[in-house]
């Protein structure tokens, strides 16, 4: 926190007070010791008693700055008994000499040095008394004095006590001020850090997240290239394969157009993943009839018997759950044409009130999930179905068993489009 030029002078006069203040007394005494000396000079007693008053005071002084105990001011009895002597002292010297007048009047220093609350109040008063004593040339010897030395107590005690007051309240408040500087301070302080520290966890937050958005889309592109390339490559395979074992031309003719219309599927899906677009299949219809146009070219191009039907009322599904719930139906489909060897296939897609459920069932020839490992051939279909399924917060259960065919059931949570934008 900055420090303005007038708080900075301001504390620079506030150090010097101190100093200054505890080097007046030591000036003005000689000051009023002086006279009273050429005064008393034609008695020696008197001459006496004024130089052992004034070098009375000065131990009594000393005593004050140098020769206290370590720690007295949090002793309230020594700053109270070294007030009172110090007094004593000053209305012995006064009442010798009104002279003393010059040096006692350097009391209301030492009330502000010691003395709090109404024990400051009463050595005010106190120190007022010895004032007005030495303005009246003493004690008042007659009626007449008594009144003029009533007036001067008057002044001398209601004036140093209103500034007193003042004084002591305005003390209180600076004081009060420093601590709540020095309590602000400390608080921008903590603030600076914090904010420090803020900043260097938001800029891991934001590595964290552009690391997440990288591996994000990395995942989802090596979907997409399993969901279109890799399943789109697999079947041009399948179909160039199966041409080339074609014993008639007829044949033969077909399975390479079927290649080629594979081969311009996949690459029209993997433009569209690469621009983030929804499946062909869903662009102009919902998610049952996309599924249903899915299962015909999948039945068309294998040769097997496949069926969509559908529970519950359709109704239009958040984009990304229809996403996930068509490439999991490809995905599975692809997996009964490479390994199945089924006669039958059949996809059921449920809509129930806040879920929606796709189950894909065949009566191939199954196998052991317990065992179930990423292929040699870098297989990625089964992790693929189940990151994206379990993205939405759902879950992907696979049934199957040797000779007993398999079942994939997908159930992911679902509010309709209406429901999702209200």
């Amino acid at each position: 926190m900055a420090v303005r030029p007038q708080d900075a002078r301001l504390e620079a006069w506030e150090r010097r007070e101190q100093p200054l203040t505890a080097l007046v007394p030591w000036l003005v005494l000689p000051l009023s010791a002086i006279p009273v000396a050429v005064l008393d000079s034609h008695s020696a007693r008197a001459f006496a008693t004024g130089m052992g008053l004034a070098a009375l005071a000065a131990l009594w002084m000393l005593w004050f700055y140098r020769l206290h105990p370590p720690g007295w001011r949090e002793r309230p009895r020594w700053p109270a008994l070294a007030m009172t002597g110090l007094l004593a002292v000053m209305a012995a010297m006064v009442l010798h000499n009104p002279i003393y007048g010059i040096y006692t009047w350097t009391g209301y220093i030492f009330v502000y040095r010691v003395s709090h609350g109404r024990w400051r109040l009463l050595a005010t008063f106190v120190v007022a008394v010895i004032a007005a004593t030495s303005q009246d040339g003493g004690l008042p010897r007659s009626p007449e004095q008594g009144a003029f030395y009533g007036i001067l107590l008057l002044a001398n005690a209601g004036l140093a006590l209103a500034f007193t007051w003042f004084a002591s309240v305005s003390y209180e408040q600076n004081e009060r001020r420093k601590q709540l500087v020095g309590e602000l301070s400390e608080a921008n302080r903590q603030l600076e850090a914090a904010l420090a520290e803020n900043a260097g966890l938001h800029e891991q937050l934001l590595t964290q997240a552009r690391e997440a958005g990288i591996m994000d889309e990395r995942q989802r592109m090596a979907r997409e290239i399993h969901d279109t390339l890799a399943q789109g490559l697999t079947g041009i395979i399948t179909q160039l394969q199966a041409a080339g074992e074609a014993g008639h031309a007829a044949d033969h003719e077909r399975r390479v157009e079927a290649a080629i219309r594979l081969a311009r599927e996949s690459l029209s899906e993997a433009r569209r993943s690469v621009h983030e677009l929804r499946p062909e299949p869903l662009e102009t219809a919902r998610l049952g009839e996309a599924l249903g146009e899915v299962t015909r070219r999948w039945s068309a191009l294998h040769a097997v018997p496949a069926t969509v039907t559908t529970t519950g009322v359709p109704r239009p599904m958040p984009p990304d759950v229809e996403v996930t719930l068509l490439r999991t139906a490809q995905e599975a489909l692809a997996n009964v044409a490479k390994h199945a060897n089924a006669t039958r296939v059949g996809l059921t897609l449920s809509y129930m009130e806040d879920e929606v459920a796709l189950d894909v069932r065949d009566d191939g020839v199954g196998f052991d999930p317990a065992s179930l490992t990423v292929s040699a051939d870098g297989g990625f279909g089964l992790t693929a179905m189940r990151e994206r399924v379990e993205r939405l917060a759902g879950t992907l259960e696979i049934e199957s068993e040797q000779g007993a065919g398999t079942a994939i059931s997908a159930c992911v949570p679902a509010l309709s489009v209406e429901r999702a934008t209200a």
